[in-house]
Formats: C-alpha cells, sequence, structure tokens
C-alpha cells in the first residue's frame, strides 16, 4: 500500500468520532472502512464507504490511519478523491455522513487509466459538452465483443430524437473511434420509442 500526504484525504473529528462508534459494534476486530467513487469523472459520480474487515484490503488501496481505525482509499478512486472531506452531523434522527470530494466529477485520464475510464473521459471531456446544447446526455453501459465495441446509452433530449442515429455515427462514434483506437464499432442500446423528453 503506496503512501499520500495526510491532507490529501481528510475524515473531520466528528466523522472519525462517528466511524470509531459504528466500527465498533461490528463483530469483527480491527475492521475499517474502504472508501472509493462509483462513475467517477462523471456528473454522476458517487463516493461511497463500506465496512473492510482485517485482511480485505486490496493491495493497491491506499491506508491512512485514524486513531481507533483505518480507512482504505481504492487505488482508482484516488484521484478523485484527492482534496476529499468525510463529515458527520448528527440530530435527532440520527445524523449523516456526508462526502465532499470536488474532483470525483472531474474528467480525468491516467496513463494506466482502464479503457472503460478512457471511454468514459471522452464521453464527458468532449461528448457530452456537445450534447448538452439539446439537453441531452450519453454513457457507456459495456463492452462486448472482446472489447471492442461500445454499448451506449443516450438520455435527456437525445433519447426519442430523430436525429440520434446521425449523431451517433457522425459524432459520438467518430469521436470515440479517434481518441479509442482500440474500439472498432458503437452502438446505441437506447429505447427510441419513449419520446417524452425528445429534442427536435
Amino acid at each position: 500500500m503506496s503512501d499520500l500526504p495526510k491532507s490529501y484525504f481528510s475524515i473531520t473529528d466528528s466523522a472519525q468520532d462517528y466511524l470509531r462508534d459504528l466500527l465498533s459494534k461490528q463483530d469483527s476486530p480491527n475492521i475499517g472502512v474502504r472508501i472509493f467513487v462509483e462513475k467517477p469523472g462523471t456528473p454522476h459520480a458517487e463516493c461511497c464507504m463500506a465496512y473492510c474487515p482485517e485482511g480485505e484490503a486490496q493491495e493497491e488501496d491506499v491506508k491512512f490511519e485514524f486513531e481507533g481505525f483505518a480507512a482504505y482509499l481504492e487505488e482508482k478512486s484516488i484521484t478523485y478523491l484527492e482534496d476529499s472531506v468525510t463529515d458527520y452531523s448528527g440530530d435527532k434522527l440520527g445524523g449523516q455522513l456526508t462526502f465532499r470530494a470536488p474532483k470525483s466529477k472531474v474528467p480525468r485520464v491516467s496513463e494506466n487509466a482502464t479503457l472503460e475510464e478512457r471511454i468514459e473521459y471522452v464521453l464527458q471531456s468532449e461528448v457530452n459538452p456537445s450534447l448538452a446544447s439539446h439537453g441531452g446526455h450519453v454513457s457507456l453501459i459495456t463492452l462486448v465483443d472482446d472489447d471492442t465495441t461500445a454499448v451506449l446509452e443516450f438520455g435527456g433530449g437525445c433519447q426519442g430524437c430523430a436525429s440520434v442515429d446521425m449523431t451517433l455515427k457522425s459524432g459520438v462514434e467518430t469521436t470515440l473511434l479517434e481518441r479509442v483506437p482500440e474500439l472498432h464499432k458503437v452502438v446505441d442500446k437506447t429505447d427510441h420509442s419513449n419520446k417524452e423528453n425528445a429534442y427536435y
């Protein structure tokens, strides 16, 4: 497990108190927490925390020691968790643990990025800003055909739009095949029979 500056990621005193209490109630000695980002680098990025029993952290995780417990940051989420703060606000209903991760939604790609991360980066940094003018967006659903075909889904104003085939072929597919040479094809799995928000 590599090290990062203590200032890279922080958990407030109130959140530490809450986590210590929560972890002490688990029937697992030396249990910690693991923090990661779902859909990093996209507008839908979400910070998540899970229990991490002793011995279940990944070798590549970055470990942060706090009084009474350890927090492990998932390797592929690290760049998105920089300057993040985990806080806890108590109230009559028990309170809430919150994450403030200003870089979690910022598209980025590293030298060791996976194919999915590179595709998502192109979609978020180049394709979606263009589609946004029509109130639309597109996201990667999966890769098929030995990772040579990207299956996309359009949403917002692009769903049900009569021009979506042209948009896919002339814009999205051209951009993706140019930026990600491993791809040979791009397909659309969107249900375009729903024209409720379609842009005309």
